[in-house]
């Protein structure tokens, strides 16, 4: 068969958008947030980052030299969800916990539903709740200049002050993503040029927004709100997590809901809950909605007409000049 010959079914638009282009462009924007988390925490920051992303790379290596498949691992793809695991990681763990947190990430969450574009949740945030529910005491200890203390979203549930600017920069106590300056950075860069969505990032920043005003106990105190979104993940999850092409619906609308979905949720859980650290089980909880968004939330398709859809249920043809819509 000649090689150059490609029969395949529409669409037939091609461009260097690739997998590989991609992942390696969210890699890029990921690290200015990696950065300042090694400039505030120190090297075992690094040492995190670099375990986690190390043991992604390899468990694809060698799941795809076990089960024969073709290798998959210099797509970029497992070393997105390296570094994104490392993130949402305190720099105080102990090297153990990357090293299972990705290695279940990539052979549990992605291989083992059959790989990149099939897993059904997104493989970091799934590491981590598992993490977090297998080492509740190493996940939960978070410190900075050796000293451990309260994530400043721990401190706001139990009506303390936080440092909002410091919040901000990412120089206050949390995971090594932490700097919501870095997030939003790398965030509006890959909005600007199309490779997320701005309906999800937006509508979970705007309803988790509103719902903390209205439900928070102080209303809407410009102060508090900030402490807020600048503090529980909810950025990295905005742009980063919720975004995964693969976890979140195909259509705008059904994007937006599930933008909505996550934002209502994880403001519930930082209000209601136990837990100041939510977030993630929110994106978690809505990644299981999206065959059902998607499958009530259809686009209309290139090329639709009325006419065509009247005329396949029994109706008469519209006569000339009628609706063309």
């Amino acid at each position: 068969m000649n090689p150059t010959l490609n029969l395949s079914t529409g669409p037939h638009i091609r461009n260097y958008w690739t997998t590989r282009y991609i992942m390696y462009i969210v890699v890029l924007s990921l690290l200015p947030a990696a950065a300042v988390g090694v400039i505030v925490y120190g090297l075992r920051a690094l040492w995190v980052i670099l375990a986690s992303v190390a043991t992604a790379v390899l468990s694809e290596l060698l799941f795809d030299l076990i089960c024969k498949k073709p290798n998959t691992w210099t797509d970029g793809s497992a070393i997105v969800t390296g570094l994104m695991l490392a993130l949402t990681l305190s720099p105080s763990v102990p090297l153990y916990v990357p090293i299972i947190g990705a290695a279940f990430a990539i052979i549990v969450v992605k291989c083992c539903f059959g790989g990149l574009g099939k897993n059904f949740v997104n493989p970091a945030l799934a590491a981590r709740c598992f993490l977090l529910i297998s080492f509740p005491g190493v996940m939960t200890n978070y410190a900075l200049d050796g000293v451990s203390s309260a994530t400043p979203v721990a401190a706001l549930k139990v009506g303390e002050t936080v440092d909002v600017t410091k919040m901000f920069l990412g120089a206050e106590s949390g995971v090594i993503g932490s700097s919501v300056l870095a997030i939003l950075v790398g965030g509006l860069i890959l909005w600007s040029i199309d490779v997320i969505h701005g309906q999800i990032s937006f509508s979970v920043i705007i309803s988790f927004t509103l719902f903390i005003a209205l439900f928070g106990g102080q209303g809407f105190d410009p102060t508090f709100l900030a402490a807020h979104l600048c503090g529980g993940g909810v950025m990295l999850g905005a742009f980063y997590m919720a975004t995964d092409y693969a976890t979140s619906p195909v259509s705008r609308l059904g994007q937006t809901i599930f933008g909505v979905l996550i934002g209502v949720l994880g403001a519930l859980f930082r209000v209601c809950g136990n837990s100041a650290d939510s977030f993630s089980y929110s994106i978690i909880v809505a990644n299981l909605f999206v065959p059902l968004i998607d499958t009530y939330i259809v686009s209309k398709p290139y090329a639709f007409r009325k006419k065509a859809i009247k005329l396949q249920n029994g109706g008469t043809p519209a006569s000339k000049g009628g609706d063309k819509k």
